[in-house]
């Protein structure tokens, strides 16, 4: 897969919905209600990030669900992106991006939206021809404001910006010209997860769902 083919993809997902939840699930057993809880919510876009023993697992039972588009989150090596694309996955997301990540995703066909902190590294994405990327971590690196000066200069990409964004903030990078959608953890809380309150998660994707952009 091109890097043109791949963020072509990429945006294709961003515009499906103004959030794509990020979800670090340590029981496969969770997998299945908690995908069917965010679509009926409306996020059918799901991370779920390799941060933990299930992860794969839990990759594979989303892929199950109709309605949703699971993709495999925190990919660090090749292996991790195969592994991904084994289990279902059917996009991928890095935390920052390096050449053998790059080189993986577009060998094994896996639209990857790649992890950028700064100006110098959303070029040499640019550069490569990947015009989506991810912006990580958003607010750790200075939060909307700081996405909003990237875009001055470099308006041909776009990003989805994830880490530290919540249902309080979302609206800010929301409203800006170069933010496609958002990545939060806050749509699928722990709490809730543990207990099974998957009324109480759809109605936060829900909430979610209609947040403008």
């Amino acid at each position: 897969m091109t890097p043109e083919n791949a963020s072509i993809k990429s945006r294709a997902l961003c515009l499906m919905a103004p959030v794509i939840p990020v979800l670090v699930v340590n029981d496969a057993a969770h997998a299945v209600p908690l995908a069917r809880a965010l679509v009926a919510g409306g996020l059918p876009v799901l991370e779920v990030t390799l941060r933990t023993a299930a992860a794969l697992d839990v990759i594979r039972e989303m892929a199950t669900v109709a309605g949703g588009i699971v993709g495999a989150g925190t990919l660090l090596t090749p292996k991790d992106v195969e592994d991904a694309k084994a289990a279902g996955a059917l996009f991928g997301v890095s935390p920052g991006a390096t050449d053998l990540i790059l080189d993986a995703c577009e060998a094994n066909d896996l639209p990857l939206l790649p992890g950028v902190a700064t100006a110098s590294e959303a070029m040499r994405l640019l550069e490569r021809g990947y015009t989506v990327q991810k912006f990580f971590p958003a607010e750790a690196n200075g939060g909307a404001p700081a996405l909003k000066a990237i875009g001055s200069p470099i308006p041909q990409v776009s990003f989805c910006p994830t880490g530290g964004v919540t249902l309080t903030n979302a609206n800010d990078y929301l409203s800006l010209s170069n933010t496609l959608c958002v990545g939060g953890s806050w749509v699928a809380p722990k709490d809730k997860v543990l207990s099974g309150d998957w009324d109480g998660i759809t109605a936060l994707a829900a909430q979610a769902s209609q947040l403008p952009r």
